[in-house]
């Protein structure tokens, strides 16, 4: 969703001067604040600034942050905060971001500064997290308030936030309750102090009543605005990441640089390679180099073309396109063993406009360094002076050109600006190859590559290889070695619970691990009553 810049009501000069321009004498008084596109952040190492600090880094805001843990950060002064530019006054930054209130010792001149400067300029605050209290313009929670967990919760967006800062909602801001032995969130509810100018933005009933208490609301005194938030929360929860857009759009008033959009794909890899199949007596798949295989291998996994109907049918009745990153050598093999034959082909051809195409190259070959598998796990192969041996360049543009070869052969509308190599590989995988192919960007600049998948869980942040930009793509915890739902949960199972239960025991190497399970799923229901909606609610928090 692109944010669009809000000029209602709005003078040419006072536009201009929001946006931060040098304006000529035909266009702003010169004694018109200059108001530059900058953010204050004033943070205090907790999560809810850092929160707010994504916030401003995704949608491109820029920002300057002020540590209060740090013993050599700047003093926040007039002189910090303001200046004279071409005898204009210059007004540093058109938002300030505090952890609280007011996060600074009593009588602080830091805070007498910022004071004065929102006051001068019309600059308003957000308070990341504070506590309710007259100074924030709410009662304290002892007085027919709240203050505990919120864990569940399902907060409303008020009529004045709905015309406001939070337009874009349409229904709930649910607060996440992932686990019931671990709170996750806590705030105060309250309701505004007495004589206080405040209204809510967001607000929940207080429990044990029928009052609604603000969770997020608008305080307005001595000249000064300020977004109070009474809700701790960290980047990553459903509560902020819907409420995010609007913290934003309300300290800048719409006007910013950088844009909110929000994008939602889905990409299917390997279409027309047969996957190995999961064995649920081994506990490993057969054709890897850790599984000790037997006879009665299971049957590889492929699609039908039954399942292209029922994927275009889905696609349809959800008004959703899935991306399909495809691998035309599968198509190749198939009818290689089979005279000729792939319906599977065929049919994702004839159909192939119900859905996008992205180049997954030809064989799904690996291609950063050369892989040794005579250990476990593999390590890069060297050269007799240690070197890393590389995969080649005329390799990469082989696997890049032929698929490219195949699919247009075939009719697929591709983008041949996109790439998406198979396993992620050519970059820099941990811990084996910590630098990306050398050869990758210069077979990429041959190709024409401009975008490049990578793996948002290890390599998260945009970066060039070569001429491309790089796209983060979230893992699904959907198994490619899983071709039924019984399988999925059966692997699940293996992965995720202790070794006495009869799992891998990877949970307890490593407590960290956020999928954990207290019980083995049952595998002919887990999938659908336990995975799915967890990995529902795992990707759309991404």
């Amino acid at each position: 969703m692109k944010r669009t810049i809000r000029t209602t009501a709005l003078t040419v000069g006072a536009l201009i001067a929001a946006l931060g321009l040098q304006a000529g004498p035909a266009q702003a008084d010169s004694g018109t604040p200059r108001i530059d596109l900058r953010v204050l952040v004033v943070s205090d190492g907790g999560p809810a600034t850092d929160a707010i600090t994504a916030e401003l880094t995704s949608e491109g805001t820029p920002f300057t942050e002020v540590d209060l843990t740090s013993g050599s950060r700047p003093t926040i002064d007039a002189g910090f905060l303001a200046d004279t530019v071409d005898g204009r006054a210059r007004a540093k930054y058109q938002a300030v971001v505090l952890p609280n209130d007011n996060p600074f010792a009593a009588g602080s001149a830091e805070m007498s500064a910022l004071a004065a400067y929102e006051q001068t300029y019309g600059i308003p605050q957000v308070d990341a997290y504070t506590y309710a209290r007259p100074q924030a313009g709410l009662q304290v929670p002892t007085t027919g308030g709240y203050s505990g967990s919120v864990d569940g919760v399902q907060a409303q967006v008020t009529a004045a936030g709905k015309a406001g800062p939070f337009d874009y909602l349409k229904g709930a801001v649910p607060f996440e309750d992932n686990s019931p032995t671990v709170g996750e969130s806590y705030a105060y509810l309250s309701t505004p102090a007495p004589g206080a100018d405040f209204t809510p933005y967001v607000q929940a009933t207080i429990p044990g009543t029928t009052t609604q208490g603000s969770l997020v609301g608008e305080y307005r005194h001595d000249g000064r605005r300020e977004l109070v938030i009474t809700f701790v929360y960290n980047q990553y929860q459903q509560q902020f990441r819907l409420l995010a857009r609007g913290i934003v759009d309300w300290m800048t008033g719409g006007v910013h640089l950088g844009s909110s959009r929000n994008y939602f794909a889905v990409h299917v890899d390997d279409v027309f390679a047969a996957d190995d199949r999961w064995d649920t007596q081994l506990n490993c798949t057969p054709g890897d180099v850790d599984c000790t295989n037997s006879s009665g291998t299971p049957s590889p996994i492929r699609m039908t073309p039954a399942d292209v109907d029922y994927a275009a049918a889905w696609e349809q009745s959800h008004n959703f396109t899935l991306d399909l990153a495809f691998n035309g050598s599968g198509s190749v093999d198939q009818r290689a063993d089979n005279n000729g034959v792939d319906q599977l082909a065929d049919k994702f051809i004839a159909d192939r406009n119900q859905f996008r195409w992205i180049n997954h190259t030809y064989t799904h070959a690996f291609l950063g360094c050369e892989q040794d598998t005579t250990v476990v796990p593999w390590k890069c192969a060297t050269n007799p002076d240690g070197s890393t041996q590389w995969v080649s360049r005329q390799t990469i543009d082989d696997e890049i050109a032929n698929n490219r070869a195949w699919g247009q052969t075939n009719g697929l509308p591709l983008d041949n600006t996109e790439l998406v190599t198979g396993e992620h590989s050519g970059m820099r995988i941990l811990p084996q190859q910590p630098d990306d192919n050398p050869n990758l960007g210069p077979a990429l600049t041959d190709s024409g590559v401009k975008w490049l998948g990578a793996d948002a869980s290890r390599d998260p942040a945009q970066r060039q290889v070569g001429p491309a930009d790089t796209v983060a793509r979230y893992p699904m915890n959907v198994f490619y070695n899983a071709g039924k739902a019984s399988e999925e949960a059966d692997e699940y199972n293996w992965l995720y619970t202790s070794r006495a239960q009869g799992g891998s025991g990877l949970c307890e190497d490593n407590p960290t691990t956020t999928t954990c399970l207290p019980a083995p799923l049952d595998t002919s229901t887990g999938y659908q009553d336990y995975i799915v909606p967890l990995e529902t609610h795992i990707d759309l928090g991404h």
